[in-house]
């Protein structure tokens, strides 16, 4: 019979019975870390995943994040090379300081890790894009010919996480240089897969051309095309894309009819859909700071 003394649960090291409630993840990282439970590592990072996207209180987590940001820089000081969990990586990183860091200085060091990790993980199997990323536009566009629809995740990744790169160094202009390369990114996702993320390749092109008013090289005609293909295949379910419409579009040429149309139909949305919750919460929010300065920027 066993004494109380030496009544232990799990292996050597972990905590006993009266502790074991509290402190069970700190016998549980060290296989984790380790690498030594492949599946559950691949079942957790997917569970957490979707379990972020469809979280319907942003506050949640933006608290909650940095820790899974934390476990998944742990799970690649074991698996450096896997590129599943680097994307993981890069996509998190980027969304948490794209969305949640207010500090710039904060922002520029996370984009640039989400930016590592997403580079890493298309490298491993396309060394000639990575070779090429400090090149000549010309040289990189020609480089993303080699990628195929299979890549279509990680490529979109990479250009996700290069655009919230830029995005953190608006003050930069050979930053902003790098436009066109992630412009190309998107483009050859929209030839591999229009359909991936919910058409958002679609969105990103239709930011892209819409920086500028035509006057000054802008596209914003083409944009509005590409906003409306993101919308369409989505179905109206991914509301960012209205959001983007309204702010990108329809304030550079002054269009406030379509403006606030566009955002009350984004606020008369139910925002939860599956792996779009936490992002139409976020975009229902940013609908209402546009229209409450709609009248102010239009001036009527």
């Amino acid at each position: 019979m066993l004494t109380h003394s030496s009544r232990k649960y799990g292996p050597p090291g972990c905590p006993r019975a009266a502790g074991a409630g509290r402190l069970l993840l700190l016998c549980l990282l060290p296989a984790l870390l380790a690498g030594c439970a492949a599946g559950l590592t691949r079942s957790l990072n997917s569970n957490l995943s979707r379990a972020i996207l469809n979280q319907d209180d942003p506050e949640t987590v933006r608290a909650g994040a940095p820790a899974y940001l934390l476990l998944l820089d742990g799970l690649l000081q074991g698996s450096p090379d896997d590129p599943a969990l680097l994307r993981s990586a890069a996509e998190l990183y980027g969304a948490y300081a794209t969305v949640f860091v207010k500090n710039s200085d904060r922002a520029r060091l996370l984009s640039e890790k989400a930016l590592d990790y997403a580079r890493r993980s298309l490298c491993s199997d396309h060394p000639g894009v990575c070779a090429r990323f400090d090149g000549t536009y010309g040289e990189f566009a020609a480089s993303l010919k080699d990628t195929s629809k299979s890549d279509v995740p990680r490529l979109y990744t990479l250009g996700a996480a290069w655009a919230g790169w830029v995005q953190s160094r608006t003050d930069n202009w050979q930053a902003l240089a790098d436009i066109a390369k992630i412009e190309a990114i998107m483009q050859r996702v929209v030839q591999l897969n229009e359909n991936y993320e919910h058409g958002r390749a679609h969105l990103y092109l239709g930011v892209f051309q819409s920086r500028l008013p035509p006057s000054m090289g802008g596209k914003p005609e083409q944009g509005r095309e590409q906003f409306e293909k993101a919308i369409a295949i989505s179905g109206g379910r991914d509301l960012i894309d209205k959001v983007e419409y309204a702010r990108r579009y329809a304030r550079l040429v002054y269009n406030r009819k379509l403006h606030d149309r566009l955002l009350h139909e984004v606020l008369d949305a139910d925002p939860k859909a599956p792996g779009l919750t936490l992002s139409n919460v976020i975009a229902q929010r940013q609908a209402r700071r546009l229209l409450a300065t709609s009248a102010e920027y239009f001036g009527d």
